[in-house]
């Protein structure tokens, strides 16, 4: 009996690669290629699985194309680039990768709040130019962070991991939004306060967004959340691209109309706006949040986990829509 035959679209461990071809007949990309759309139509028509990572857009042409395909199995948590609606209506299940990178990406959200904070790239790029001749008591002096308010939008795991670190590692007072509250006990052991957005954005000293994307996530954070905040306070984005409006950011930031940001993710990535490069008071990273290699072989087990819980054993482990499972 022949193997389901399954795409990599991008290079992965070569560990994982092997444990797929225990199953499946394997295409992969480990010369790590990108392709366009018709590429990638090209090469997921005859597949009936496909290991994605986040950049390889599942959408309506796509599955029009490609009637084989039986499942995407993204190794990431975010999904903004699957239509899932489109995926439920063609029957092709869709999977994530949750909670395996939580803690590693809460790790990332609070160094990088840091970082802002206390200007460290800023201070880098300036002893690196040779312009550092002298101290002085002003010297890239930042904004406290041990004691201050710490608000967070998105109040999911990794927001919680955030939120725990701040409260109880730098003795912040956090607050928080979210689409529903948290119950008691959960805010109790964040030791956060439910607030609404705009209270957020005015008494926050440190703002981190977590919020998954989506049309209704779009430009969370634009030029009227940006005039709410304090002309002292940080904004780091974490989540997704699109969940800030970059351009009016990058505004902000010339103006000093917030003192700075903290970006791992943009508008349009792996492009980044080139007037976020024009200012000195934002540290940008290329969406590495989760980046250690324990979390990541962890999101590439998880994916493939899925494509052979759901291929071979009609069971997958983390499905998105789970309605295409119909009676499994």
């Amino acid at each position: 009996m022949s193997k389901p035959r399954i795409l990599v679209a991008r290079s992965v461990f070569p560990e994982t690669i092997a444990r797929l071809q225990a199953h499946f007949d394997v295409e992969t990309n480990q010369d790590d290629r990108g392709w366009s759309k018709a590429e990638l139509i090209d090469k997921l028509k005859d597949k009936q699985g496909a290991f994605t990572t986040g950049s390889e857009r599942i959408d309506a042409e796509v599955l029009a194309a490609c009637p084989e395909l039986k499942i995407c199995a993204n190794m990431a948590v975010g999904y903004n680039n699957f239509d899932v609606d489109a995926m439920t209506a063609k029957g092709v299940l869709a999977t994530n990768a949750p909670d395996v990178l939580t803690e590693t990406t809460a790790d990332f959200g609070f160094a990088l709040l840091m970082a802002t904070a206390r200007r460290i790239t800023e201070s880098e790029h300036f002893l690196r130019a040779g312009k550092w001749q002298k101290w002085s008591y002003d010297m890239f002096a930042g904004a406290e962070v041990h004691g201050s308010t710490l608000g967070i939008i998105g109040m999911g795991r990794i927001g919680q991991g955030i939120a725990k670190r701040g409260a109880h590692g730098f003795g912040m007072k956090v607050v928080y939004h979210n689409r529903s509250r948290l119950d008691a006990a959960l805010e109790a052991e964040c030791k956060a306060a439910y607030v609404g957005k705009e209270e957020l954005l005015k008494t926050a000293d440190h703002v981190v967004l977590v919020v998954p994307y989506s049309a209704a996530s779009h430009h969370t954070i634009g030029a009227p959340e940006l005039a709410m905040m304090k002309p002292t306070a940080t904004l780091v984005n974490i989540a997704r691209g699109g969940i800030v409006d970059d351009v009016a950011l990058a505004a902000a930031l010339r103006d000093k109309r917030i003192a700075a940001a903290g970006l791992d993710v943009f508008e349009g990535e792996p492009k980044v706006h080139p007037d976020l490069l024009t200012v000195p008071n934002v540290v940008l990273t290329p969406h590495i949040a989760s980046a250690t290699i324990p979390t990541r072989r962890a999101m590439a087990d998880l994916a493939a986990d899925n494509l052979i819980g759901f291929l071979v054993h009609g069971k997958p482990l983390t499905p998105l829509n789970p309605a295409v499972l119909g009676g499994k």
